[in-house]
């Protein structure tokens, strides 16, 4: 899943004024066919560096800078993982393992419903096209062609259709079905959302909700990662799933496993089918994980993701799939909320993004003709099962919004690739407060030794403290 990092391929997604590919052309290389630092220097010849003139980093060594939010490991609770093993040692599903694989693959590769719109256009466009092909002088006159003959186009064109049309279904979760959903998903879906958590918590310390809304709760795992962060405050955790089962598999989870009715191992959780209706109701933490591609059409997604930020008071997350698909969902929500046209106000309050967008400007990754995923990679200890390694890695796309403006919040880029640490130069890709990618090749000489040392330290998902006098954030000339 690591992407490769070419010298050169990130520079085409530079800003228009920024270097060109030229400047590799000529250039002297090391015994190992790299090129030395001071050839990169040249490319991008300044990168704002740390301000430390009000003891920036003050005691704080630099692998703990203020931008370090990624986290080595995620642990399940113990007794989250007990509780795990225990239903699943008394499930009588056969070929668990195999099942197991088989909805991971599917889920990674699912896609969103076809709009019937965009299903009417292709068609067209394949007619057009299959016309063109039997009659290319007369491909506009359809009278030219028999009446077998058109009836024999049209089928062709069905047959292509279905050939060529990712057939999105609902996904009906059984007792069995959501037993293999646990056993496949609920240690990575607790990775991804305790990531999206511990970032609220390192940039917004004095944030202590109180209610949580889970959409599409599924096992309950977003339950449990906000009982680790925040379970001296919250009070009241409500799961929303419209599976009967999967709601009665979490509630099990909650009771430890036990087939008889226990005290739940944590307090306030309620489950339900629907949202609540009051526009009243709202919730200080709204979270929605891995559940956008559950509905069926974009005008569902629509509503459901304003009904969401309606019932917001503080923070909206959704976490999806780090696939082209999972980041393009959540873009998705990303310009409803930010694009307004809510025709209730109930909170007058605008829409800030939190992360890990350092700008509200259109996604620099969308570009049409090659858009790329902006994902991050998470470590956890899975669930102790025989077919599981001892270490995995959770690779998915998040979003976080927050009610109100975000004064007082550094613009810092955000890096979106893994850090490459060579000698005496740093590779970092950065999503720029400026709406730009840029790929910045930092080297102590040029840039500072506190800025060389702490994006040595980086990793994938940190934002990296590049500041100026004014709080803008340059990376060239």
């Amino acid at each position: 899943m690591w992407p490769c990092y070419p010298h050169c391929h990130w520079l085409s997604h530079t800003t228009p004024c920024g270097p060109s590919h030229a400047g590799h052309i000529g250039l002297p290389r090391s015994p190992d066919g790299s090129l030395p630092a001071q050839a990169f220097a040249t490319i991008i010849p300044r990168v704002s560096q740390v301000d430390n003139s009000s003891d920036f980093l003050g005691n704080v060594p630099h692998r703990r800078h203020p931008g370090v939010l990624h986290l080595r490991s995620v642990q399940l609770p113990a007794e989250l993982v007990k509780a795990a093993q225990l239903l699943v040692e008394q499930s009588t599903v056969h070929g668990l393992k195999d099942q197991v694989v088989s909805l991971t693959n599917y889920l990674w590769s699912r896609k969103r419903p076809l709009e019937a719109s965009e299903l009417q256009r292709r068609g067209q466009q394949l007619e057009q096209q299959l016309r063109e092909k039997v009659h290319p002088r007369t491909a506009d006159a359809s009278s030219s062609l028999t009446d077998a003959e058109e009836e024999k186009l049209q089928r062709r064109v069905l047959n292509r259709l279905r050939k060529t049309t990712y057939h999105w279904e609902a996904l009906r979760y059984t007792d069995e079905l959501s037993l293999v959903y646990l056993a496949a998903r609920l240690d990575g879906g607790f990775a991804a959302v305790s990531r999206a958590f511990h970032e609220i918590q390192k940039r917004a310390p004095a944030f202590a909700p109180r209610t949580l809304l889970d959409f599409g709760s599924g096992t309950g795992s977003v339950s449990w990662a906000a009982h680790g962060a925040w379970g001296q405050t919250l009070c009241e955790y409500l799961c929303v799933d419209n599976s009967a089962p999967m709601l009665a598999l979490a509630e099990r989870l909650l009771q430890g496993g036990s087939e008889s009715p226990r005290a739940p191992l944590f307090p306030g959780v309620y489950f339900r089918q629907f949202l609540p209706v009051s526009p009243k109701v709202k919730f200080d933490l709204v979270v929605s994980a891995f559940s956008l591609n559950e509905l069926p059409s974009l005008a569902e997604r629509r509503e459901t993701i304003r009904t969401l930020w309606r019932k917001t008071d503080g923070f909206l997350v959704l976490v999806e799939n780090g696939t082209k698909e999972g980041h393009q969902m959540l873009m998705e929500a990303r310009e409803i909320i930010l694009g307004g046209g809510d025709k209730v106000a109930h909170d007058p309050r605008e829409a800030h993004v939190f992360a890990p967008c350092p700008h509200h400007l259109p996604c620099p990754r969308l570009n049409p003709k090659q858009p790329l995923p902006c994902n991050y990679l998470q470590a956890y200890n899975p669930l102790p099962f025989c077919w599981n390694p001892a270490l995995k890695e959770e690779l998915f796309s998040f979003l976080i919004l927050r009610r109100g403006p975000g004064a007082g919040e550094e613009p810092w880029p955000r890096i979106t690739q893994a850090v490459l640490g060579r000698a005496q130069h740093v590779h970092c890709h950065l999503c720029c407060a400026d709406g730009s990618l840029q790929h910045a090749v930092i080297t102590a000489r040029r840039h500072g030794r506190d800025l060389y040392r702490c994006a040595r330290r980086s990793h994938w998902g940190d934002r990296l403290p590049v500041t100026m006098p004014h709080g803008e954030t340059v990376l060239g000339e």
